[in-house]
């Protein structure tokens, strides 16, 4: 069993096991409800990007690139400077969140309103939302001790049943659902992985750091898999 350390290997961040503090076991209980503060906040601006063409075409050209480089890096570097304070670290880790859902819109607007696609949203959503629920109830049951093997099993356990019960109600199809399956192994690997090297980082004073190590890769997992599959069934390539 490894204590709390800053020496740790990448291989250890997937099959260690970290006895906490009490205080280390409230700041990365902290930090998952913080995630999902930005989940839902991305989930927010994820719509307004999925129904509006305006905010499409922004974010397609040039301008809104522009524009979504400079949110995604600023605003997260923002969130970390006010973290001691909780209103302005909360709101800008919130605004970090919104802003991601919005500088996808290309992609969840091509996703809407291509008639073979309307599906694949649900289904990309689906699958990072099992993997999400999964590692966070772990970590939120686990109490002093973090075991990454214990939280890849639990993981794993409902990416695959997200797997299949999103292809019984959407009719993803037997590649549809494999590649579920591999994306959604490969999101619970990302978020435990993040999940350790959290909990391993000594200069960790707050929560909302973490929450947006661990927002970047749930963002980022779905994200992948939407772009998969909409390039396998969403009827066309993207221009």
């Amino acid at each position: 069993m490894n204590s709390y350390g800053p020496e740790v290997s990448p291989w250890d961040n997937l099959t260690g096991t970290t006895t906490l503090t009490a205080q280390r076991a409230a700041v990365i209980k902290q930090t998952y409800v913080l995630l999902g503060l930005a989940v839902f906040s991305a989930l927010a601006g994820g719509y307004i990007g999925a129904t509006s063409a305006t905010m499409a075409r922004l974010f397609s050209g040039w301008l809104g690139w522009i524009l979504a480089l400079v949110l995604l890096n600023v605003v997260p570097r923002i969130a970390i400077a006010v973290r001691h304070n909780p209103v302005l670290g909360i709101s800008a880790l919130a605004l970090d969140g919104f802003d991601s859902g919005i500088a996808i819109s290309p992609l969840l607007y091509f996703a809407r309103t291509v008639a073979q696609s309307q599906d694949l949203i649900l289904a990309a959503l689906g699958i990072t939302a099992f993997v999400f629920i999964g590692v966070t109830g772990y970590v939120m049951m686990s109490g002093r001790t973090f075991s990454a093997p214990r939280g890849l099993m639990v993981g794993l356990f409902f990416s695959i049943m997200g797997a299949t019960i999103l292809n019984a109600f959407l009719n993803i199809g037997i590649l549809g659902l494999l590649i579920s399956f591999g994306i959604g192994i490969f999101g619970v690997f990302v978020l435990v992985y993040a999940t350790s090297d959290v909990l391993h980082t000594p200069d960790a004073d707050s929560a909302i750091p973490g929450a947006l190590m661990l927002f970047a890769g749930i963002f980022n997992v779905f994200v992948a898999t939407l772009s998969i599959l909409l390039r396998l069934f969403g009827g066309g390539r993207r221009d």
